[in-house]
């Protein structure tokens, strides 16, 4: 029996998942409209709509909150 492989937060989507994220972290970080990232990602190339990107941002939210919350003190590392 072949042990079960990790998939990709990203699997089934179908942008790269460099796109995915630089979206949801543009959206985070600067505070921009689904309509303004989604006019920044048109300037480079990619060409998604603005519910896309709303669906992104709840989707992936979460995960990027939760990766740049610090660690307790007493935390000894990952």
């Amino acid at each position: 029996m072949t042990p079960p492989r990790a998939t990709s937060a990203f699997a089934g989507f179908r942008f790269p998942p460099e796109a995915i994220s630089v979206a949801v972290r543009w959206y985070l970080r600067y505070s921009l409209s689904y309509r303004v990232v989604e006019e920044l990602l048109a300037e480079r190339g990619i060409t998604v709509d603005y519910v896309t990107v709303y669906r992104w941002v709840q989707r992936f939210a979460p995960e990027f909150i939760e990766a740049a919350r610090p660690f307790p003190p007493w935390h000894a590392g990952p």
